[in-house]
């Protein structure tokens, strides 16, 4: 499984930018997490080092990493809750079907280790 992304600094950022109303200075630091981000929430090195050509771009790339890392949370965290209330009820088809649900939809890999881990965890189970 992959390392728990460090995402405080990009929540932080999009919470100052984009919540906060504060501008978005372009130094070199936003763009390497920027940079950074994108690449581990599978936005394309082209689109990311597209979108920083500009602070709109910038912004827009800002906005859509925060959303799938708030996404991918907020779906993986639901459908752990699914998965764990079928598990104690011993259906363990709904709860394999939860993250095979996740990983027909999920697009960041972290998230997709996740939910294959919990997936291939439940290899054995009937």
């Amino acid at each position: 499984m992959a390392d728990k992304p460090d995402w405080d600094p990009i929540r932080a950022l999009a919470h100052r930018i984009l919540r906060s109303g504060e501008e978005l200075a372009l130094t070199e630091d936003v763009r390497r997490l920027l940079a950074r981000t994108a690449s581990e929430v599978a936005i394309s090195e082209a689109s990311a080092t597209s979108a920083l050509e500009s602070e709109a771009g910038a912004r827009a790339l800002l906005e859509e990493c925060s959303r799938r890392i708030r996404e991918g949370s907020n779906r993986l965290t639901d459908a752990l809750h699914l998965m764990y209330r079928h598990q104690d009820a011993g259906d363990f088809d709904n709860a394999r079907q939860q993250m095979r649900d996740v990983l027909a939809v999920e697009v960041v890999p972290y998230y997709r280790d996740l939910a294959q881990g919990q997936l291939d965890d439940m290899a054995d189970d009937p």
